[in-house]
């Protein structure tokens, strides 16, 4: 693919070796893969073979980001659990540090590389009239965790070319955008934008992350609806104003994962936007 913007693709679980989705990546002209560690294969002891990583990318041209963990936790209320999660990050950095040299040659060096990260809703209580939501119930036990976590990630980060980029779901809970905002107080934090699931939540966060604007510097790229709620649906399947939000991530300088589940939606969402750029 031409053009200033940097794409690439997600793991898809069609394909079952790294090879497999490298191959696709650069017949596909994407400029780097998203390594997701939900993917047992990708599990922490996976990703930090890194020279095998490197080799693996150096024979095509390409690079990596990493999308950590879904159910990483980082306030669980279980000490044990929290530690566990916080010492995920801590090597996952560590891989992702020895990972920048494939950026440096294959990507844009403007760009910082990126490790994506959701925010854990926590357990909600049942009541005959509301749900209670523990860590809005317990929010300084919540934010105490998340200033440890900040606090780790400046310590393990330095001055490495890396950011943790906080990614948008179903819609952010009052009690995460207070996290969120002191997480993003740190230069070692931005945030992703999934324009698919801000459509499926009915653009619900779309005020707080426009708010944020200046630390977007990611963004997951998928067609979407909201009545009925669809995302990960090929690019021009959906109703998504996709010239507006790719516009925006131009601006932003953001590295941009076209996130289909598919390899028929990737390869469908490439024409597109190879059309657009012509």
């Amino acid at each position: 693919m031409t053009g200033r913007m940097q794409f690439g693709m997600p793991t898809l679980i069609e394909n079952r070796t790294l090879e497999e989705n490298i191959e696709l990546c650069a017949r596909l002209g994407l400029r780097f893969i998203e390594l997701n560690m939900n993917f047992p294969e990708y599990q922490l002891e996976a990703l930090e073979q890194t020279d095998c990583l490197i080799r693996a990318a150096e024979r095509k041209g390409i690079y990596y980001t990493i999308h950590l963990d879904e159910n990483l936790n980082i306030a669980d209320f279980n000490m044990l659990v929290s530690i566990a999660y916080r010492e995920t990050v801590r090597r996952t950095i560590a891989v992702a540090k020895k990972l920048v040299c494939l950026r440096d040659k294959y990507g844009d060096k403007s760009q910082p590389l990126t490790l994506n990260m959701h925010m854990n809703h926590g357990i909600y209580i049942t009541l005959p009239d509301r749900k209670v939501r523990m860590y809005e119930r317990d929010f300084s036990s919540y934010m105490t965790s998340y200033r440890t976590f900040r606090d780790r990630c400046e310590e393990w980060i330095g001055d490495a070319d890396l950011r943790i980029v906080i990614e948008n779901t179903d819609g952010f809970k009052d009690y995460e955008k207070e996290a969120i905002a002191y997480l993003l107080a740190s230069p070692c934090f931005g945030l992703t934008w999934d324009i698919g699931h801000s459509k499926a939540a009915e653009e619900t966060d779309v005020p707080f992350i426009m708010a944020n604007r200046e630390k977007l510097c990611h963004f997951h790229i998928h067609d979407g609806t909201e009545k009925p709620p669809r995302n990960h649906l090929a690019l021009g399947d959906g109703g998504i104003d996709l010239a507006a939000r790719l516009k925006l991530a131009e601006e932003r300088n953001a590295r941009c994962v076209l996130e289909t589940k598919t390899v028929a939606a990737l390869e469908q969402s490439v024409a597109y936007v190879e059309e657009k750029q012509r």
